[in-house]
């Protein structure tokens, strides 16, 4: 079954009404291809779940951080999380008011917090006892107060990947449970940081409920502590990582992640949730179209060479992900054993491994599903590739929302010796 907003029409896969073969014809190969709708539908999904609790989305830019998706984000009244400087610009160009950014990452520079406070933004995450130090410096030296927050790491195992498991006692994210009560009430001595939320992310591509309602319950009792110590949490940030189906996996749905958040949150008056969706909205939003060059038979398998590769697409390589993968052209049996890889130099330049699929022909195009979250975003030019175009598409309509690198951007700002 297919992600809504793709499918199959006239024997060509579309994404919403636009065929992917037409596109790739006329806007060349590798791209990423997003659909406006699925995007929007990821949004308004957890926006309508919650409706009954207090609330902020701010949207996990770096899941895919294009000014066009951003200003989706913007245009229905989202905020940004995010984790960098460029992050931030990003969104303040997108239209994303400061006071709807919160700051996460256990390595700000004082520069980024320099610019954050000048931003106004709403929240920084503070993840280190250094961190709230240079903090306080940053805001006092500019003659500002900071809000902030504390991110706790609750000891919850979320079940995930490892390298995306964030919330466990060995993570290098967040405060420890045990030292966050003391770290609070020395925060609040600081004349130049207003405490005003509790944080914390526990991973990505959750697909049981169960860790976000255990992180919560330990999260309650922490702000029952700080009521008692005079510590006003107004804000609650319970991060993100709710999961997609990639092949079958089967995630929470919206409705029973707020089921399993929102109750115990609602015994405390007053709070705000704020929540930083990322892959849930993204993920299934977006294709990655590649076109094969080369069909490869040795001994021990068939390989499909194409044009798309692990720096465009480096989730496969990186955490072994799986991506579904389909002929653009609609085809039925005859399938065989199929490993797809890219013209990078290494081993471990692949798409996916041993698939069944058609024979291919060079010319044909393939489109791997679930390329919205981490596609484009974490691709690179290694190898001296340009990075793939990305497109938007609306109903029959499409617009190049990034232009396809060429060789001069690949050299631009670099000086000869």
């Amino acid at each position: 079954m297919l992600p809504d907003f793709f499918s199959y029409k006239n024997g060509s896969l579309s994404v919403e009404d636009v065929s992917l073969g037409e596109l790739a014809d006329a806007r060349g190969t590798p791209l990423f291809v997003y659909s406006r709708e699925a995007f929007l539908s990821g949004l308004k999904a957890l926006e309508n779940a919650f409706r009954d609790t207090r609330h902020l989305i701010c949207y996990s830019v770096k899941a895919a951080s294009n000014l066009a998706l951003l200003k989706l984000v913007a245009d229905n009244g989202m905020g940004a999380d995010i984790v960098s400087g460029g992050e931030l610009h990003r969104a303040l160009k997108a239209g994303i008011p400061g006071g709807r950014i919160v700051f996460s990452g256990v390595g700000k520079t004082k520069k980024e917090m320099s610019e954050a406070l000048d931003a106004g933004i709403f929240m920084f995450n503070m993840e280190s006892a250094g961190e709230m130090a240079a903090l306080a410096e940053v805001s006092a030296d500019k003659g500002l107060v900071a809000p902030a927050a504390f991110r706790v790491n609750p000891d919850v195992d979320p079940k995930t990947h490892p390298y995306v498991a964030t919330g466990l006692r060995e993570s290098k994210f967040g405060i420890p449970l045990g030292e966050a009560l003391d770290l609070f009430l020395e925060a609040k001595k600081l004349p130049s940081l207003k405490i005003i939320g509790l944080d914390c992310h526990i991973g990505s591509q959750l697909t049981d409920a169960a860790p976000f309602r255990d992180a919560v319950t330990i999260l309650a009792g922490l702000l029952s502590d700080l009521k008692t110590h005079g510590v006003n949490i107004r804000y609650l940030d319970i991060g993100g990582g709710l999961g997609i189906t990639y092949r079958d996996e089967k995630p929470p749905s919206p409705e029973a992640y707020a089921a399993a958040v929102t109750g115990i949150a609602s015994g405390f008056p007053g709070l705000t949730l704020i929540l930083e969706p990322g892959r849930s909205v993204s993920g299934n939003s977006c294709v990655f179209l590649t076109r094969v060059l080369y069909d490869k038979k040795t001994p021990a398998k068939n390989f499909a060479i194409v044009d798309g590769a692990m720096n465009d697409l480096i989730r496969p390589s990186l955490y072994g992900s799986y991506h579904r993968v389909a002929t653009v052209t609609e085809k039925s049996g005859g399938e065989i054993p199929v490993t797809v890889v890219g013209p990078v130099c290494e081993s471990g330049d692949f798409l996916a491994k041993d698939r069944p699929l058609p024979p291919l022909e060079p010319g044909e195009l393939l489109a791997f599903f679930g390329a919205g979250a981490y596609g484009f975003s974490m691709s690179s030019n290694y190898n001296s590739r340009p990075r793939a175009a990305e497109i938007l598409v609306e109903g029959s309509t499409h617009k190049v929302i990034r232009a396809r690198e060429t060789y001069e951007d690949l050299i631009r700002g670099e000086i000869p010796a």
